[in-house]
């Protein structure tokens, strides 16, 4: 080491005061001295041990951390990236599910809405109907009773006119035959809407 660094001294000294020192910096480059070579590969090789035994081990060391924290950081961004497979494939099923059963849900709905105006519609047929019967059985039963209440006024009448007319009381007989022909020649059919 110290040959080199004699040499290097008298190739730089010789280069200032020589003017250059071509003649001894080439035969200096060209024709490199023994001792020198040896010195140089001592101090390669001891520098070679040193890097060997100190540096290389943790270079190495630092190297298989850095490839271990790459390789763990690959494998859970993996594992992540697989993960976020698996939800968004739940996901999109769930989905799927959802509108699947929404549409069941609107379907039922229609159906129900359907069948729920269809029942209101027949109820309220079935409930007109048993209004429109039970009014007619109202008006028939009212023009009965207006029909009898009619006879027997009518009857009342014929017998007190015809006592009246006659001067005199009728027997029963007379009264019933009486009142039969009046009521004869009456249409009570078309007081009650009736036709023959």
């Amino acid at each position: 080491m110290a040959a080199v660094v004699t040499n290097a001294a008298t190739f730089v000294l010789g280069f200032v005061e020589g003017g250059g020192g071509e003649e001894e910096s080439s035969t200096f480059l060209v024709s490199p001295d023994v001792g020198l070579m040896l010195w140089t590969l001592l101090s390669f090789f001891v520098a070679l041990y040193v890097l060997r035994k100190y540096a290389f081990p943790k270079i190495t060391e630092a190297l298989d951390k850095r490839q271990h924290a790459i390789e763990d950081s690959i494998d859970t961004a993996n594992r992540t990236k697989a993960e976020a497979d698996e939800l968004l494939a739940e996901y999109r099923e769930r989905l799927k599910e959802a509108r699947v059963q929404a549409e069941e849900i609107v379907t039922r709905a229609r159906a129900a809405g359907a069948s729920t105006e269809r029942e209101s519609v027949e109820a309220a047929r079935v409930k007109r109907e048993e209004l429109m019967a039970q009014a007619r059985k109202d008006i028939e039963a009212e023009t009965r009773r207006a029909i009898g209440e009619i006879r027997n006024e009518v009857a009342d009448l014929t017998v007190a006119a015809t006592e009246k007319v006659t001067r005199k009381t009728l027997t029963a007989e007379d009264q019933k035959r009486l009142v039969d022909e009046a009521l004869g020649e009456l249409d009570f059919t078309a007081l009650s809407g009736e036709r023959r």
